[in-house]
């Protein structure tokens, strides 16, 4: 009776665990929060899913508008002029479309160039994801003006009428680029105070009600079904030693997130940052194995949403911090793509803003050698991320 009684007891324990292994194993079925997505939407996030554990998407923000050297030229970016590849992922930025809500000749010009920008990575294979720098909805001022706002914009505030109508706005974006899918990432870096949606300018609890009426009025109000929606915090702003809560201040829960990015400048090369180099790979590893791990629990995919060096000074940046960093263990590796951010024209702006190279500038070619890694992936390397059959 004894070892019957042992047997089954042992029976029990084996059976249920069983489940809980299988699901993070990663037999779970991958799928979007948004359970309308079209087929070219689900395709997209199933096939990041499959390159995440070794391969990586190189983007760049603003590639294709202008360079370093150079503004409104077709067909032309410093990544394609430095590699002869576009890159993987292209980042752009709603910044300016609330403005544009109220002036309909001038949005319907600016939003025809995205279009025209949108449609050329997709038809090429690449990877689209916007950003939002929108301006101050309280006053009317920049994404840098921290009046407080948020309160004003969500259900019950007295600007959430307007909040609307510029929702409006990018919904009707979204569906005149349909079936394109649209990596979107709102409101980024809100764990650091520099944004008027960040925190100590908005409570938790605001930005998570913000977050979740944007995703529900998007995707059910408004029958958006092309978007996978991007959560991005700030690493200079997580302390890494207090592991996974760490990332999860204002996070609006797993049915309103389908990518765990994350933003991080901090451990490579920010000037801030007194750190030692080897401090910072180490803690650059960190938080890359931190947003994975997060990933992998939830059965969603991670990315270095935001990353890069200013003006890129060393001269081995790209294989000696970035793909080393990337590729430094198998939980780091699982990154699916990093975006580094846009080159500024020098002669409109007069200063040395750009975060990847151009031709003869000091780590172009380190960023050769970078593009030719197995590892790292440009658009001319890319599988058919559009279309997805089931085993």
């Amino acid at each position: 009776m004894d070892k019957l009684l042992s047997f089954l007891v042992t029976l029990i324990l084996i059976t249920g665990c069983s489940g809980p292994q299988s699901q993070n194993s990663g037999e779970a079925e991958v799928s979007l929060i948004d359970k309308n997505a079209n087929a070219q939407t689900v395709a997209l996030y199933k096939n990041l899913h499959e390159l995440a554990p070794e391969q990586t998407m190189f983007g760049h923000q603003a590639t294709l508008d202008y360079g370093y050297t150079w503004a409104g030229e077709e067909n032309r970016s410093d990544v394609k002029d430095v590699t002869g590849s576009f890159p993987a992922v292209y980042g752009w930025d709603f910044g300016g479309f609330e403005r544009f809500a109220r002036n309909e000749e001038s949005y319907l010009e600016n939003k025809k160039q995205h279009m025209e920008w949108v449609k050329q990575a997709y038809e090429r294979g690449g990877v689209n994801t916007y950003a939002w720098h929108q301006a101050n909805p309280a006053t009317g001022r920049s994404f840098y003006d921290t009046t407080s706002a948020v309160y004003t914009i969500i259900p019950g505030g007295e600007n959430h009428a307007y909040y609307k109508t510029v929702l409006d706005t990018l919904a009707s974006f979204f569906h005149d680029v349909s079936p394109i899918p649209i990596i979107f990432r709102p409101y980024h870096e809100h764990n650091g105070d520099w944004f008027w949606w960040g925190k100590g300018l908005a409570s938790e609890e605001d930005y998570i009600t913000l977050w979740q009426f944007t995703v529900d009025y998007l995707m059910n109000e408004k029958k958006v079904h092309n978007v996978i929606y991007a959560f991005s915090p700030d690493r200079s702003r997580m302390d890494l030693d207090g592991g996974e809560e760490a990332y999860y201040y204002g996070y609006p829960g797993d049915e309103y997130v389908d990518i765990i990015g994350l933003d991080n400048y901090w451990d490579v090369g920010h000037p801030a940052n007194d750190a030692s180099a080897e401090e910072d790979s180490i803690n650059f590893i960190r938080s890359l194995e931190l947003a994975t791990s997060i990933a992998d629990k939830k059965n969603k995919v991670a990315a270095l949403t935001e990353t890069g060096m200013e003006a890129i000074p060393d001269s081995t940046w790209w294989t000696d911090v970035m793909m080393e960093g990337i590729n430094a263990t198998e939980q780091s590796r699982k990154i699916v793509y990093l975006q580094v951010w846009r080159n500024a024209n020098f002669e409109r702006e007069q200063r040395d803003h750009y975060y990847a190279p151009y031709p003869g500038q000091v780590s172009a070619d380190d960023f050769v050698e970078f593009y030719q890694d197995e590892s790292i992936l440009f658009e001319d390397e890319l599988p058919d991320l559009y279309s997805w059959e089931e085993e």
